[in-house]
């Protein structure tokens, strides 16, 4: 098996005293609808051995699932423009910065939970604390995504919002395809390890040490995939065509 590495990201890394390979998986353009287990079976089946960790986007169980929202349906209100308007951009996007966003924060949250967080946040920044308004608002609004075209156009129409079940997920895909499995909310600010497959021997400590760098990458690579594998003795690096 040939390993590939995102540009700018290290190929293996040391996480409790063992090294692993992160070895990106690359796909077509995934849209709303597909099925996860196909997609699973056509890009992951044909390299997968016995141990390896397979680290799945939730962004693309999201979009299977159909766990999207339009901008035609998004009506954005008083409260979501003057919110957004505090919201300072980070490396990771606007997140709620956009007012879209900020809409569908409000939507999912609710108005007096999301005013209490942005005061907690207020508060609590000129003590240097960071990301107090997603802990308070809740992980439902953390992992929202999309309504921003910048790596692809399809998603400045749509927001994607978390998956459903994670849990149940992973457990398919190791039930029908013997494929160990983590569905992972990573980005380059941090990582959060949304749910494992019963087999996976790691534990969501290790492996957001290993994602720690979000080795799928954060623009256009259309790498939902990170196949985990202890090694010995690293690989040679082997980079994706730009």
């Amino acid at each position: 098996m040939e390993y590939y590495v995102n540009p700018n990201k290290q190929l293996t890394v040391v996480a409790g005293g063992e090294t692993f390979i992160r070895s990106a998986i690359k796909t077509h353009f995934i849209g709303v609808g597909e099925r996860y287990l196909d997609i699973v079976r056509r890009y992951v089946l044909p390299v997968y051995q016995k141990g390896d960790v397979l680290s799945i986007s939730e962004k693309i169980i999201a979009l299977c699932q159909g766990r999207v929202i339009y901008r035609k349906d998004v009506r954005v209100g008083f409260w979501a423009r003057l919110l957004a308007r505090f919201v300072l951009k980070t490396p990771a996007g606007f997140s709620v910065g956009n007012p879209l966003k900020m809409q569908v924060a409000i939507q999912l949250a609710g108005l007096p939970r999301v005013l209490f967080a942005a005061f907690c946040s207020a508060v609590t920044k000129p003590f240097g604390l960071r990301g107090v308004f997603y802990r308070v608002v809740g992980h439902d609004v953390n992992g929202l995504d999309g309504f921003y075209g910048g790596a692809y156009p399809e998603y400045e129409q749509m927001g994607i919002l978390n998956p459903a079940g994670p849990e149940r997920v992973c457990a398919e895909i190791e039930r029908e395809l013997g494929v160990l499995c983590a569905i992972a909310d990573a980005n380059d600010l941090g990582v959060n390890i949304l749910a494992r497959s019963p087999g996976v021997p790691f534990s969501e400590e290790i492996l957001c040490q290993i994602l720690r760098d979000n080795p799928a990458g954060q623009d256009n690579q259309q790498t939902p995939f990170i196949l985990i594998r202890k090694s010995a003795v690293p690989p040679e690096n082997k980079r994706h065509d730009q």
